[in-house]
């Protein structure tokens, strides 16, 4: 019965005199449409162009739903003023029209749902007089604002699969002259659908550049996920370096004077360095949970000072074994001897004792080693314990005495090298991907954090003036986040002003951007970090004018 009500266009154009510019107007529309970007924008382009091209008064553009609903995504009338969704800012309040009933009976009741249900355009000269739909909704819109709804002309959009994506509906067309309601024309209903299909491939072709970028995201965080299931120690690193990294940059970007006062960022560039940051410490996923994990000097799969101690007991066991043997073959009438054994024994049991504390403390990590300290552990080292076979052997092995005698942290040289490797990589594992345009850049940002300015960093010894302005901030964040982690198992969390010291030396030493760095200073960017991401025991008093490095 709706059929009676409806025409579906069949015709060719109509020779009508403003055919030629309507045909002008859609080329221009179709190539804006595939040039914009931002979704909103879009619908806003969609809906306004078939207003234009027909002479509308106003009109709805509905999405169709995985759950079988047609949603209002913008809603536009001319006469009541009436703008919602789209770039207004205003939601669209109504609710979804459902496309089947609870029972699951098709919803052929309203012009939208008909029109998709049955791929048809559905052009009506009078609301108020035709047979077949629902316009109660209508009538009642139409009594509270006063407004006479009478043409509607509704038009399926389908993309390139053959499937329907939405619906562009019309309503009151204006003759040119009198501004009065009127029909929609053939012509109206042609160009209209024109429009309606240009507008389906322009929507697709966004849903899908989202859907791949999402999809990109979504491998991103799968990742980083990866790696803090790896090291629970530096799970937060991943998230915090961006973040930071992100803070520094908008600083940057909003200075007007100094030497960066030329340093701008586009909201592309933004996303870029967005999640060059996200990606800095990829390569970390190639390397041994052991040395991610290091908490201390002897740690592998656990803390070998285990060992050590186990050791130590049976040292002390023979040495024990040792006097009691020897009491034993002292006459009764010997007792001075004895007590002199005992003596004996008890500052031997003391020197094994303060040895096993000295050795704990050393296996920490968190000081810096003295020529005095290297030279007792190779003494400690070369005292004898009996083995299983009854063998004499050393009290430390090798591999024990390199681990205890790293200078500065909890990893030997060649552990160092296996955890630098990581931004190789990194290097690697982005260089491989093929990158679009605009995120080529991503590699060098990530890839750079562990340069320095003197040109003494890794992996590729880069100069300050060979790194891009982002990569140094990258390498400030990375830094700074580390001071301030209090997730790291080899050293506890330092406060904001023993951090700031440690950065300030380092932009003295030619390690970081100094520009950036004073940057980070002024704009307190250390502050609202802080705020955000640290333990109040960690926020304690700055003074600016007592960081090394940094210029007023």
């Amino acid at each position: 019965m709706a059929q009676e009500h409806h025409r579906k266009a069949k015709q060719k154009l109509v020779a009508e005199p403003d055919t030629t510019d309507r045909l002008e107007f859609l080329t221009r529309v179709s190539k804006d449409l595939s040039g914009e970007h931002n979704l909103d924008r879009l619908l806003e382009t969609i809906l306004q162009a078939a207003q234009q091209i027909t002479n509308a008064d106003g009109g709805t553009l509905y999405r169709v739903t995985p759950d079988k609903e047609l949603v209002f995504a913008i809603v536009r009338n001319d006469s009541l003023g009436v703008i919602l969704g789209g770039t207004s800012g205003l939601p669209v309040t109504m609710p979804p029209l459902p496309l089947y009933d609870g029972a699951g009976k098709p919803n052929l009741s309203t012009i939208a749902s008909y029109a998709v249900l049955n791929d048809e355009t559905v052009n009506i000269a009078d609301a108020y007089t035709a047979e077949g739909f629902d316009f109660s909704g209508t009538r009642a819109f139409d009594e509270r604002t006063g407004y006479r709804s009478t043409s509607f002309l509704t038009v399926p959009m389908k993309n390139h699969e053959d499937e329907i994506i939405g619906v562009l509906q019309l309503i009151n067309a204006r003759d040119p002259e009198t501004n009065r309601s009127i029909c929609f024309s053939d012509a109206d209903q042609q160009f209209t659908e024109a429009l309606a299909s240009q507008a389906a491939i322009a929507l697709t072709n966004r849903s899908l550049i989202a859907q791949l970028q999402a999809l990109f995201e979504a491998f991103v965080r799968l990742i980083n996920k990866a790696i803090d299931e790896k090291s629970p120690h530096t799970s937060r690193h991943c998230a915090r370096v961006p973040t930071l990294t992100m803070m520094l940059a908008e600083a940057a970007h909003r200075t007007e004077h100094g030497p960066l006062a030329e340093f701008r960022m586009s909201n592309a560039d933004r996303y870029e360095l967005q999640l060059a940051g996200l990606l800095h410490d990829c390569g970390k996923i190639t390397t041994p949970v052991h040395v991610i994990d290091k908490a201390t000097k002897l740690s592998t799969i656990f803390d070998r000072i285990e060992f050590v101690d186990a050791r130590f007991e049976i040292l002390k066991r023979d040495r024990e074994i040792d006097a009691l043997k020897s009491m034993m073959q002292l006459a009764s009438d010997q007792r001075d001897k004895m007590e002199l054994i005992q003596a004996d024994l008890a500052i031997a049991f003391r020197k094994l004792d303060e040895d096993r504390a000295f050795l704990h403390q050393v296996n920490v990590g968190s000081e810096s080693m003295r020529a005095d300290d290297l030279a007792r552990i190779q003494e400690i080292a070369q005292q004898r314990i009996r083995n299983s076979k009854g063998e004499l052997q050393p009290l430390l092995t090798a591999d024990e005495i390199t681990n205890l005698s790293v200078e500065r942290g909890t990893l030997t040289q060649e552990e160092r090298t296996i955890i630098n490797h990581h931004i190789v990589a990194t290097i690697d594992m982005l260089e491989a991907l093929p990158w679009p345009k605009h995120l080529k850049r991503v590699p060098e940002y990530a890839g750079g954090h562990h340069e320095r300015m003197d040109g003494k960093g890794y992996p590729r010894g880069l100069r300050g003036d060979e790194m891009s302005l982002q990569a140094r901030a990258m390498a400030i964040a990375d830094i700074f986040e580390a001071l301030t982690a209090k997730d790291r198992p080899y050293k506890p969390a330092k406060t904001l002003s023993e951090s700031l010291e440690i950065l300030g030396k380092f932009c003295l030493n030619g390690h970081i951007d100094p520009d950036l760095f004073n940057i980070f200073v002024r704009e307190k960017i250390y502050e609202t970090f802080a705020t955000e991401f640290l333990d109040s025991t960690q926020i304690d008093d700055v003074d600016p004018a007592k960081i090394p490095g940094f210029k007023h």
